[in-house]
């Protein structure tokens, strides 16, 4: 069973908080919006994601979020 968080945008997957970090999908548009550009594991074995240090700025969040969610593929629909 999992204790962590995954965040969804309409209906695609964009990050999570793991161990009280927010870590979202890496996307061009993402890495330019964050200036550190830090990459993490969620997990062992998990493809490296970005690491959002700027978790108190709500507008900053929001950029972020969307331009992530609009440049990540369609989600797959299950049967």
């Amino acid at each position: 069973m999992m204790g962590e968080y995954l965040l969804y945008v309409y209906g695609k997957g964009i990050g999570g908080i793991y161990d009280d970090r927010f870590l979202i999908k890496r996307t061009v548009p993402g890495e330019a919006l964050l200036s550190q550009g830090c990459e993490a594991l969620p997990y062992p074995g998990a493809k490296p994601m970005l690491l959002v240090e700027e978790v108190d700025d709500r507008e900053f969040l929001q950029r972020l979020v969307l331009c992530t969610y609009e440049a990540l593929p369609e989600a797959k629909k299950r049967p």
